[in-house]
């Protein structure tokens, strides 16, 4: 099928903007009109265009939250799942994910059921959504699925703002230290050491220093700005094309301090709340395990998971097999043991969840006020250099001076 750039005019009268695929134009103004759309013009778009189009109106934790919620309310009051696509398509406010919707929509009608529509379009929903629903098909309780869906969502919006927050305010506060050396160091340095120079005296080796790196900046400022960011672009892309480069890298920054630590438990907390949202929707342990792997970000866990759903497959228990991993910390092997010896397994992993959610928080927090003091101090010893650099020298020439 084509994919169509339309316009549309809603019942409202609100101009509705967005890309749609269908076999033809006719074709187009049926599906338009499912959703309470009427076209107004459109336009068949190349793959190149269409690849752009892509990029933009991205779905967002937000949109899957608000889709999810309709649709276990709808569930609820005994609504068809066609009707239940209709309205969310007719009321979504992202143009990219009502288009996506309205493919849904059609799936359903010829015959799909509602986890293979979703499969259709990967980049709304993941192997998660789809095996939640998919289980909520088969024992005919969708609703349930939704609201452990609901719940996931919002904790994965909530750590991915803690991420943010662990990464963001760090950067902003790095950049403005290294934007403050560049400018001291290349504009307001120069002009004071062409003064200092003139003087007919011995210099401290602190204004020697700092006229030395001067120079160099002034000289090679290219180097110095250009090597530390070819490195990491280098590094990046070997990254990429070498898996075991990339898996050194993510080994390395585990045994990083503070990070270390930070990176393995949201992993594991992300780890912990995809498992038990999964295992408690039905989802057999070894499919629990391989989609929940998905989730984790750092190579050296998605192995140590691996070697995890291959001990469960020769039949030992989760706990032995995640102790044996020796990628977990004792707590989360204890803690699935009780679960196991309990049978209450997901509850427990839910616990372990919450567990580290508040961990990640509470060390987030410690790497911020750590942070902070940390570049404060660099860029004080910094401008404490220049300034005795500068103004020694100055204050020396003025005691050798008979008035």
């Amino acid at each position: 099928m084509k994919k169509y750039k339309y316009r549309a005019i809603a019942q409202s009268g609100k101009q509705e903007k967005g890309v749609l695929a269908a076999a033809n134009e006719k074709d187009l103004f049926g599906r338009l009109q499912e959703v309470g759309l009427e076209l107004v013009t459109c336009s068949a778009i190349e793959d190149k265009k269409s690849l752009l189009a892509g990029l933009t109106g991205q779905v967002k934790i937000r949109d899957l939250i608000q889709f999810f919620v309709h649709l276990e309310q709808m569930q609820g009051a005994g609504i068809s799942i066609l009707d239940c696509l209709t309205d969310i398509a007719d009321t979504s406010d992202n143009t990219r994910f009502r288009d996506m919707v309205s493919e849904m929509r059609r799936g359903v009608s010829e015959g799909n059921t509602l986890s293979e529509s979703m499969a259709a379009q990967p980049k709304a929903f993941t192997n998660l959504h789809v095996s939640l629903i998919a289980a909520g098909e088969e024992n005919g309780n969708i609703q349930a699925s939704c609201l452990r869906l609901i719940t996931y969502l919002k904790w994965q919006d909530e750590m991915q703002s803690n991420v943010r927050k662990a990464t963001r305010y760090p950067m902003i506060l790095l950049v403005a230290v290294l934007v403050t050396v560049t400018v001291m160091m290349a504009f307001v340095v120069p002009q004071i050491v062409g003064f200092i120079k003139t003087l007919d005296m011995d210099l401290p080796f602190a204004t020697v220093s700092l006229v030395a790196v001067s120079d160099f900046f002034v000289s090679y400022w290219y180097v110095v700005l250009g090597v530390p960011a070819i490195l990491v672009f280098g590094t990046i892309m070997l990254a990429r094309v070498s898996s075991g480069v990339a898996y050194k890298i993510d080994g390395i920054i585990l045994s990083l301090p503070l990070m270390g630590d930070l990176v393995r438990k949201i992993n594991i907390a992300r780890f912990s709340n995809t498992f038990s949202s999964l295992y408690s929707g039905g989802i057999d342990i070894l499919k629990a395990l391989n989609v929940a792997s998905s989730t984790v970000s750092n190579r050296v866990l998605i192995d140590g998971i691996s070697r995890v759903s291959d001990y469960v497959k020769e039949g030992e228990p989760l706990s032995q097999s995640l102790n044996k991993s020796q990628q977990f910390p004792s707590l989360v092997v204890r803690m699935v043991r009780v679960g196991e010896e309990s049978g209450n397994l997901g509850s427990v992993l839910d616990q372990v969840s919450e567990f580290y959610t508040r961990d990640v928080d509470e060390e987030v927090q410690k790497i911020i006020a750590m942070i902070e003091p940390v570049l404060t101090a660099v860029l004080g010893v910094i401008i404490l250099w220049i300034a005795v650099g500068v103004f020694g020298p100055i204050y020396s020439s003025f005691e050798n001076i008979d008035f």
